[in-house]
Order: structure tokens, then sequence, then C-alpha cells
């Protein structure tokens, strides 16, 4: 993989750490990107780890006080083909563990209509919520100043996953993508639309990650086996948070 200058890897204790650390990432880019732009445009990820930092922006005063609510707009990186209120929904985590208790307005929060039974209607109906809500002229991709962005125990990404058509897909914002191995459908943001962004912030946990995490940053460049590498932002910043027990096959990074 090749090294960018912008790319950043921390390894620290636990999933407590990397929640703390991650909640430190997003106020300071909320509030400098509403200071140089007036908003804050953050793409939110489903699982564990990030339900964490959620709850902690949410229900720790200093954190709480340190967002700019009112100027942030949600966005998702993807999302799994049931309906708003299904606990297998990625909204659905975000809204419990933080949206229903912010101090924002409905308007402020854009989810990808994972009940509509045709994946690819919902794809291009989140495409073109993305255009209108920043602008974009076609072929243009969004700048989210924040993706946050987990890993799968294979070097998935969003819904990114393995040997998948969505990995191909490249003149488009979101799109549906089937995924054999879960059978499943998926709506996910495209790599190039994610990689868009102004910083992406991995966050992976869990000693089941460690050896795809070593393939991921320390292998050869192999997105189609690995699709987590195709998240690099070629005009933006990458961090990895890892925990002690995903990094404990690295021989790069800062141990902290």
């Amino acid at each position: 993989m090749s090294e960018n200058s912008q790319r950043e890897i921390r390894i620290l204790k636990d999933a407590a750490a990397v929640a703390w650390r991650s909640a430190e990432i997003f106020a300071s880019a909320a509030r400098e990107a509403v200071a140089k732009k007036g908003s804050f445009t953050v793409a939110l990820s489903g699982g564990s780890t990030p339900k964490a930092l959620y709850g902690l922006l949410v229900n720790d005063p200093e954190f709480r006080a340190q967002i700019p609510w009112d100027k942030t707009l949600f966005y998702f990186g993807d999302e799994r083909s049931v309906g708003p209120d299904s606990p297998d929904s990625n909204y659905h985590m975000a809204n419990e563990a933080m949206l229903a208790k912010a101090p924002i307005k409905p308007e402020q929060v854009f989810r990808i209509k994972g009940e509509n039974p045709d994946t690819s209607a919902a794809a291009g109906e989140y495409e073109k919520i993305i255009r209108a809500s920043f602008g974009l002229k076609e072929g243009e991709f969004p700048r989210f100043d924040l993706l946050l962005a987990g890993m799968g125990d294979e070097g998935h990404t969003l819904s990114l996953f393995p040997g998948t058509k969505a990995l191909h897909v490249n003149d488009r914002i979101a799109t549906r993508n089937w995924v054999g191995k879960l059978y499943t459908e998926r709506i996910t943001l495209t790599a190039p639309a994610a990689a868009n962004s102004v910083q992406v912030l991995f966050m992976v946990t869990k000693s089941d990650k460690a050896c795809a995490l070593k393939a991921v940053l320390e292998g050869p460049y192999e997105p189609e086996q690995l699709p987590s590498q195709l998240l690099q932002p070629k005009h933006g910043k990458l961090v990895w948070l890892i925990d002690a027990e995903a990094g404990k096959m690295l021989t790069t990074g800062i141990r902290e």
C-alpha cells in the first residue's frame, strides 16, 4: 500500500479510548468546518464503536458543548435493506444513540431509505438528496468534512464487500450492492464519493480484525480483496484509530 503523507495510524489501549479520541476528532473537525464555511457535514457509520462515540457526543457535557449542533448536517455511509425502525438499521442505531437526543431539527438528517424494496431506486434517491444538499453538478462528488468508517474482519468498509460489483462503480455517489455471502442487498456510498472527504476516520476494534487490518495497512494494494484500501483521500486526511487487540499484528503506527 502506498504511503499517504496524510495517513495517520494510532494504536490505542482499548475500544473506549478509540471512542474518546474519535469524539475529539469529531468535535475538532466540526469546529474547523463551521469556522471555515459555516456548516459541518458528516457521514455516519454503523457498528459498536461508532455507537459509543455517538453516546459520548450527546451525553458527555464537554463534548456536547463543543459540537455546533445547529450547523451540522448528518448523512450515512451505507444502510442495510431494512426500515428505519429495524434494530439492524444504521440510521436506527445513530438515532437512538445520538440524533434523537441532540438539539437538531429533522431536516439536518439525511437518511438512506433502506425500507424501499427497490434498492437501486433507494440509492438513486439518496444520490439526488446529496446532490441537492451539496449543490453538485453532474459528475461531481460531495466533500464530506468527516466520514466515519469501520472495517470488517475480511477488510470490507461501508457496504463495499470483497469481490462485489459496487467496488467498480466510479461514476455514482451511491449504489446498491448485492452481498452474496450475507444473502442481502445494501445501499452504500461509492468508494470515490467516500474518498473525496476532507477527513476519513476509521475506527477498528477487536482481535478478529487483526489479520485483515495488517493486510490493509501493510500488505500489497489489492482492494478487490480488501475494499478498505479504497478509502484513501487524495486531497484529505486518513486517520486510523485502532485498539490494541485489533492492532496486535501491526509494525507501523504510533502506539499510545
